[in-house]
This record gives C-alpha cells, sequence and structure tokens, in this order.
C-alpha cells in the first residue's frame, strides 16, 4: 500500500527535479525566524510558532501532501511527536506549498491527510510561504530543532533513508532531540535536507 501511494504521488508531484538537496539559510544558534506570525491549524485555529514552543524547544517540519519524500519519511512523524512530547518538546508541521493551495496542498486536502495519516501534531497553513522564506526552507520534509531558548539547534533531514526505515543507520533527528534535551553537543547538527522543492508562487 505504501508503495502505490509512492507511485500515485510520484506522477502527482510533476517536479521530481526538486529531489535536489538544499543549503540551509538558518544557521545553528539563529532564532526562530517570524514567531509570532500567526498561522491556520487545520482545525481552523490559529497559533504562532513561540506559542507552540515547550519548556524544551520546538521542532518544526515543513511537509505537505503529496511529495513522494514525504510519503517515504512521514510513518515517523508521529513517533517524533512522541519523542518531543516525552521531552517537553513542541512539534508542528507547516505546508508551504502557495502554489498547490487551491489543489493538492488546499485545507481540505491537508485535513483529509492528517485524518489519513493519524498525525497527532498540528499541521499549519504557511500562506504566501512567508514562513518558509524566513526561514531559507527549500525542502519537503525540511527539518529546523529549535532549543529552549528559541535558538536553531539542528537543521536538515529527519535520518539517513527515506526509503525503508529499517534500514536506517543515522538517526539524525532523534538523536538531535535527545542530546538537546540532556544538554549535550548535537553531532552532526547540520544534514542535507533532502525532497521535493517547496511549491512556491511565481513573483
Amino acid at each position: 500500500m505504501k508503495l502505490y501511494k509512492i507511485a500515485i504521488a510520484a506522477v502527482a508531484a510533476v517536479s521530481l527535479a526538486a529531489f535536489t538537496p538544499s543549503t540551509n539559510k538558518l544557521a545553528v544558534g539563529d532564532p526562530i525566524p517570524l514567531a509570532h506570525v500567526e498561522m491556520t491549524n487545520i482545525d481552523g485555529s490559529s497559533t504562532f510558532l513561540r506559542q507552540e514552543m515547550k519548556m524544551n524547544g520546538l521542532l518544526v517540519i515543513f511537509s505537505c501532501n503529496t511529495c513522494p519524500f514525504v510519503i517515504q519519511w512521514e510513518d515517523r512523524y508521529n513517533p517524533l511527536f512522541e519523542l518531543c512530547d516525552k521531552n517537553d518538546v513542541g512539534m508542528v508541521l507547516i505546508n508551504s506549498n502557495e502554489a498547490k493551495r487551491n489543489g493538492d496542498d488546499s485545507m481540505q486536502k491537508m485535513q483529509e491527510k492528517a485524518e489519513a495519516e493519524g498525525y497527532k501534531m498540528k499541521y499549519l497553513v504557511d500562506t504566501d510561504h512567508v514562513v518558509a522564506d524566513a526561514f531559507g526552507a527549500r525542502t519537503t520534509p525540511h527539518v529546523y530543532l529549535f532549543n529552549k531558548d528559541a535558538k536553531l539547534a539542528y537543521t536538515g533531514s529527519i535520518d539517513d533513508n527515506s526509503d525503508n526505515q529499517e534500514e536506517v543507520t543515522q538517526t539524525y533527528l532523534s538523536d538531535a532531540i535527545k542530546a538537546m534535551v540532556a544538554g549535550n553537543s548535537i553531532d552532526p547538527n547540520t544534514t542535507k535536507s533532502i525532497g521535493c522543492s517547496i511549491k512556491r508562487v511565481q513573483q
């Protein structure tokens, strides 16, 4: 079933040229950009990143509905949420695909996606991709982990194998969360984010 979903998404995700790694704009130690800009959750409520922070920090993942890389990695979203929740770290998903807002990344499609996958975290609409632009986020998924002082602690990929969770050898994000909460250094604190490009509106 998972492979079938990936095949369907590969057709829907037109620009698989977007599979290129990106260079992160934010550097480790930088504060959360646009921390008080309101975004709408799929339940209709409004929130902002500073509000979603918990005592030990906040995990932000730029995501979407149809990218094959998201589909391959998203079975790790809820376990990451549980790890964050256990360690008093907030977590949100952000959809910045404004160019597809009237199609595959509409609010309705986001709601359907979250229900189908059983997302436990908030799934937010980034109107006009202003938050993604401020972060320098390029791909879905693209991970940003902030510490208790709202400073960037880790950015990049979830782990080293989107294809098969059982073949992961480097659990970058989980390791970063555990190290951050324990007060230990994070190594590596930056990895390449690999995925589909965020679908921005052409200016």
